[in-house]
């Protein structure tokens, strides 16, 4: 408990029922995940097998895994389960996969492959068409909708089109003996609330239950912690509704709110003291955030001093202002002989690199451009992919 907060010790110190902590940025939530696992295993609460840390990307996860490595020495961390939440239902599926219709080494289909399939299925259609119905049927398998949900569920015409199409895709799939990434929350979703026996088997295995970033939870993910945590809510959620970017994607930072109702003894804490920012940055970020509507109020804080005067530089258009940014960066790392490694510039979107390349070349500042295509993504890697999907399911037509 050296060096936590008296906020952060509490959160770390609840083990019995369900919390809620809501984590302002910065504020050092993951720390008071990983002390909450040594916590737990430590004093015998759960052995680390019986424990499952789940967050929302397999950064965010290997990060944790390495710093519980490092908290729990030797053998006291084995078994423990720190994953996304498609990766708890892909392990779900394929302990599950009988009873869920599918058969040992089914193929998991990628955005691309998924989209490929529902061309296929509206041949002739036009790509934003196709773009459309599938960005309708992911919506509905976020939701937790099976076809036949879903189209009970359809207020319009073109929902009850989605709907229909839905089956045929779903049909596709099971042909393939395959699922898309929406159907590993999906799937185990509608098993848990349907079959009391994998749902206690699961209960079983799953003791205590730790989410990261809640408030980026989909309906579906949110009834996956549910279905697991069961009615005595064995589980520490941690979120912040004033960090909620992904509502485009079905991310529902109602959940947390949701979460108040189904679980009547939610305990909440707030994590406000941030270990990032001068008081100046929080100062202005609070301004900003109190106009968003708030079920939890919070106001971060800093011990920092109030550091530097924020500047807003004004610029005619995108050529200047990568013009402006790199002078700044050549500016400073001259006068204060800072190397290079330490300036960072984010950008929201691949298309604007350019201009920014092109005034650092001009000032002759090296730089090192991350992103661009995943290796994952590249074409004579999913071919290689591809022939090893075939050689594990034969049945995977699409490989």
């Amino acid at each position: 408990m050296q060096g936590l907060n008296p906020p952060q010790r509490q959160a770390v110190l609840h083990s019995e029922g369900p919390l809620l902590v809501l984590a302002g940025a910065g504020s050092g939530k993951t720390r008071v995940i990983v002390e909450k696992i040594a916590h737990l295993v430590d004093n015998g609460r759960y052995p680390a097998r019986r424990i499952a840390a789940i967050t929302f990307t397999n950064k965010s996860a290997r990060e944790m895994r390495e710093r519980v490595a490092k908290r729990l020495k030797g053998d006291r961390g084995e078994g423990l389960t720190i994953c996304t939440f498609h990766a708890l239902g892909l392990r779900i599926l394929q302990v599950e996969h009988a009873r869920v219709g599918l058969k040992r080494g089914f193929s998991v289909f990628d955005a691309d492959d998924a989209s490929a399939q529902v061309k296929d299925l509206m041949a002739g259609a036009k790509p934003d068409a196709v773009q459309a119905m599938q960005s309708l049927i992911s919506r509905a398998k976020n939701a937790g909708l099976s076809p036949e949900q879903a189209l009970e569920s359809a207020r319009s015409t073109r929902e009850r089109e989605a709907a229909a199409l839905y089956a045929r895709y779903q049909a596709r799939l099971a042909s393939f003996n395959a699922v898309d990434f929406d159907d590993l929350i999906r799937m185990p979703v509608q098993l848990l609330e349907t079959d009391d026996d994998a749902r206690m088997g699961w209960r079983e295995r799953i003791g205590y239950l730790l989410v990261d970033e809640c408030q980026d939870s989909n309906d579906a993910q949110y009834r996956l912690l549910k279905a697991i945590a069961g009615d005595a809510g064995q589980f520490t959620c941690v979120g912040d509704d004033d960090q909620s970017i992904y509502a485009w994607r079905g991310a529902n930072p109602e959940n947390l709110d949701l979460m108040g109702r189904d679980y009547p003894a939610l305990e909440i804490i707030k994590l406000e003291q941030n270990y990032r920012c001068s008081n100046r940055v929080l100062r202005a970020a609070n301004t900003l955030i109190a106009n968003n509507p708030h079920a939890h109020l919070k106001t971060l804080w800093s011990d920092s001093a109030d550091g530097e005067r924020i500047r807003v530089w004004e610029c005619r258009d995108s050529g200047h202002e990568a013009e402006k940014v790199a002078a700044e960066i050549k500016f400073t790392a001259q006068k204060h002989g800072a190397p290079w490694s330490d300036f960072c510039i984010l950008f929201r979107g691949n298309h604007q690199s350019r201009a920014l390349e092109k005034a650092m070349q001009l000032l002759r500042v090296p730089y090192h451009l991350s992103g661009g295509t995943a290796f994952l993504e590249r074409a004579e890697v999913k071919d290689a992919l591809s022939w090893l999907r075939v050689l594990v399911n034969p049945e995977d037509d699409s490989a």
